[in-house]
């Protein structure tokens, strides 16, 4: 039940981390969505990576190349 919940929180911390920096740079040069749409992809991006290499699915795939 551990690692689930640090699986998804690490999920979460992504896409809300990168929705935060996209909010931020919205504001700063006036692009609004675009940073937030752009940089909540690129959080969820970062956060499936970041669970998949906590699950291990990452260094198994390294072994076999």
């Amino acid at each position: 039940m551990a690692l689930g919940f640090r699986l998804s929180s690490e999920l979460v911390a992504g896409v809300l981390g990168g929705a935060a920096l996209g909010w931020g740079f919205d504001r700063l040069l006036s692009i609004s969505p675009w940073g937030l749409i752009v940089f909540a992809l690129v959080g969820f991006i970062a956060g499936v990576i970041n669970v998949m290499r906590s699950a291990g699915v990452m260094s198994k795939q390294s072994e076999r190349l």
